[in-house]
């Protein structure tokens, strides 16, 4: 996993996902389009990354999952982002920008949606951490959220 490649830069419209983030594992995630993903560098390696991700001019911190969720056998590789705020309602249609930061780990398969439910957990717990670190943390002020 090239440092070089992080921090990453994205954005796109937020699209309707899968519908199982927030029903099945209550961590509802903004799901990009296709064309966003295709365009991540070749060399960013499928997994688990924290960072920060602005939306209506606010920035959260964030979880995103880059892959094909190897528990669900996904045909299509996706990026789903999970901002660690409680809304209400969804964002379907509104522009959302994320800078990757860092690695957590690589995709996995599990036995179960509890043991998957108890991983998501923990990478929100890491990327919560990360997120303080000095050189991560500036990325929140980053001139990609204002243009």
């Amino acid at each position: 996993m090239g440092s070089k490649i992080l921090p990453c830069f994205v954005s796109g419209t937020i699209i309707k996902g899968f519908g199982r983030g927030s029903k099945a594992l209550d961590t509802p995630t903004a799901n990009l389009p296709e064309s966003v993903v295709d365009a991540l560098p070749k060399d960013l390696n499928t997994g688990i990354y924290y960072g920060w991700a602005s939306l209506q001019g606010k920035t959260y911190k964030m979880v995103a999952s880059i892959g094909w969720n190897p528990y669900y056998k996904n045909e299509k590789k996706s990026l789903e982002v999970h901002l660690l705020h409680k809304f209400q309602g969804d964002f379907y249609g509104e522009e959302l920008k994320v800078i990757i930061g860092g690695y957590i780990r690589p995709e996995k398969d599990f036995s179960s949606v509890e043991e998957l439910i108890i991983e998501i957990k923990n990478d929100i717990a890491i990327a919560e951490r990360q997120l303080e670190e000095p050189v991560v943390n500036k990325l929140k002020n980053d001139d990609f959220f204002n243009d």
